[in-house]
């Protein structure tokens, strides 16, 4: 019997239900419509990603979301962030407080600036929250597709709820690790993709690994900073949905976001690239809501403000990085309004 449903075609919702399906694991993927349902089954996919795969026997495709979500114990919410709150709206009337709801989605809802739990939180009962998870990690699907090894991180408050999730999401491939920390495994996979921009145009302007290391552990100082002021552990950003997941977005050309902070350093305008591309690059959104969250709360951001100013204002990806080499330097760990250097400041 099909115990994990799929929603969304997303290139990453596609990627998880080949990898749990190849597992064993019984996985529906719920396609909006009939064609595309469709034409999944008759394999094809929309991307050359996906060219060389078999669909596994445990995979099945519907536009059905009775059948779908028949029989199942866990709901993985793999759609763009931007459009999560629509889709768990839709299936909402046929999901009970007995099933695992986890979001794959690596972003923020620019109306709320809300994390996609917290959206999900918003349009279900309450007897639901404590199975709402989060899934995130250093986690590109090209990879995952080809069966190399990589890891993830399921978050939940219970950590009952966190392993019961990971019991049933880990395959041989995917290691699945548990934490308690949602707030920040979130953030953490959201902010990452800010950097990745970012480290886009270093590697566009030819900047060198100097310059792309300074400008990650930058980065990764940045979001913690935000992800500490929004209740987060700063722990957390040292793990795999940290840390993990920057290097990975930040290194690899196989990234949308790196492709995105490329591109811009070619002059082309940010809507031509991103209609060009097969998915959704999730910082592009994601910059507006860390940079409204920063002025909100009077937050020392200069890496993100100047990515924002990059995207939304016409600055130059060169006069960004000259902007930012010349800032004003002092404490690695102090920024305005930043708990940081109170929390790891050396005691006297």
């Amino acid at each position: 019997m099909p115990k994990v449903a799929i929603m969304g075609t997303t290139t990453w919702g596609l990627t998880l239900g080949v990898a749990l399906a190849f597992k064993g694991a019984g996985v529906r993927l719920w396609a909006r419509t009939e064609p595309e349902a469709a034409g999944l089954r008759s394999s094809e996919f929309p991307s050359e990603l996906f060219a060389d795969i078999t669909l596994p026997k445990h995979l099945s495709i519907t536009s059905s979301l009775e059948e779908a979500l028949a029989g199942i114990k866990v709901v993985i919410m793999a759609v763009p962030s931007q459009s999560m709150r629509t889709n768990i709206k839709t299936v909402a009337p046929r999901l009970d407080s007995s099933m695992l709801i986890v979001s794959a989605a690596k972003g923020l809802e620019v109306e709320t600036n809300l994390r996609m739990s917290q959206v999900i939180a918003e349009e279900l009962p309450p007897d639901f929250l404590p199975n709402i998870c989060v899934l995130s990690g250093p986690n590109l699907s090209q990879e995952i597709l080809r069966d190399l090894p990589a890891a993830a991180v399921v978050a939940a408050n219970d950590e009952a709820v966190a392993k019961k999730a990971q019991k049933l999401l880990n395959t041989p491939n995917l290691c699945i690790y548990t934490n308690t920390d949602v707030i920040g495994v979130e953030l953490g996979g959201a902010l990452k993709n800010i950097i990745a921009l970012g480290a886009g145009i270093v590697d566009g302007l030819g900047y060198g690994d100097n310059a792309k290391a300074a400008f990650i552990t930058r980065g990764l100082t940045e979001i913690t900073a935000l992800g500490v002021a929004l209740g987060a552990n700063p722990l957390t950003f040292s793990g795999l949905t940290g840390l993990g997941d920057l290097v990975a977005t930040c290194s690899s050309n196989l990234s949308r976001n790196h492709h995105v902070g490329v591109e811009l350093t070619k002059e082309r305008p940010l809507r031509e690239i991103t209609e060009s591309m097969t998915g959704v690059a999730e910082g592009v959104t994601t910059t507006v809501v860390a940079y409204n969250l920063a002025q909100q709360l009077k937050l020392e951001m200069p890496i993100t403000e100047k990515l924002y100013r990059v995207l939304y204002e016409g600055l130059s990806p060169k006069q960004a990085a000259l902007e930012l080499m010349e800032a004003n330097v002092k404490h690695e760990l102090a920024g305005r309004r930043w708990r940081l250097f109170s929390l790891f400041k050396r005691r006297k």
